[in-house]
């Protein structure tokens, strides 16, 4: 009896041998071909995750990548002349509310805007065939500040002055459109931008002046409380010279990546 109970134990360490190694057999083959499917980016772009032109969900491939490559970006990227990314620095901004010698106008400069780099890439839409991609863009908050110099009637008040600007800006969400050319240089695929759109919207506000060089405490109490009353009717009024101000150094970022890395590193075959 024993002897059999031995005979029946010994069968079964064999069949679950053969099975865990027949499983693990099976296993690493798919690793290995997964592996071997998958696109790998080349040693000197670390901070790619290449995708294929057949995949049929490409713009989720796409969007995995350019969140990669936001990640990379936080940290610098010393390849591509990337090293501070913060703050990003815009030179100047125009405001302009009303008309004739007694309208407002306000001059920003030194803008300096924080928390930019914590974007995440929400979306990726893509037609190879034209080369045309939208991506969609979340930040959660974004802090500036700024000099300014202004001029003009504001609520009735004499606002000529300058002083400090200040803003707080929380759930930023933005599109970007570009439209791109291919064109061959060494052997190898590379694009560049013909076309650069964007637009921008920002869920709560809260902006102000400080610091205002006459030391009026009570014209800077009264345009702090406009300001913030009025906060994204304001940001309508700047958004024209902003969203050219921000086109500008976009497309100095992006002809930077496509002149640095082919086109054929990115897409795959």
């Amino acid at each position: 009896m024993q002897v059999r109970m031995g005979n029946k134990m010994d069968l079964l360490l064999q069949r679950w041998n053969f099975m865990t190694r027949s499983g693990l057999t099976l296993l690493t083959m798919l690793v290995c071909c997964a592996s071997q499917l998958q696109p790998t980016a080349e040693p000197e772009f670390y901070f790619l995750h290449p995708c294929s032109r057949s995949d049929p969900r490409i713009n989720d491939c796409l969007t995995y990548a350019a969140n990669n490559l936001a990640m990379h970006f936080r940290k610098g990227i010393p390849e591509l002349e990337i090293t501070n990314v913060e703050p990003i620095v815009i030179d100047e901004i125009n405001l302009a509310l009303g008309s004739g010698p007694d309208g407002y106008r306000a001059t920003f400069r030194d803008i300096e805007a924080f928390g930019v780099s914590n974007l995440t890439v929400t979306q990726v839409r893509s037609d190879l065939s034209s080369l045309q991609f939208q991506l969609s863009f979340y930040i959660p908050k974004i802090s500036a500040k700024a000099r300014y110099r202004s001029s003009g009637v504001l609520i009735m008040v004499q606002a000529t002055g300058g002083g400090d600007y200040w803003g707080e800006y929380e759930g930023v969400k933005a599109k970007v459109y570009f439209r791109a050319s291919e064109y061959q240089a060494e052997g190898r695929s590379y694009l560049q931008v013909e076309d650069l759109k964007m637009d921008f919207s920002v869920k709560s506000i809260q902006m102000g002046i400080q610091n205002v060089h006459n030391g009026n405490a009570v014209i800077e109490a009264a345009l702090n409380l406009f300001i913030n009353s009025n906060a994204q009717d304001l940001l309508r009024e700047m958004k024209p010279s902003i969203k050219r101000k921000l086109l500008v150094t976009m497309k100095g970022f992006i002809d930077n990546l496509f002149s640095r890395i082919p086109y054929d590193s990115w897409i795959v075959d």
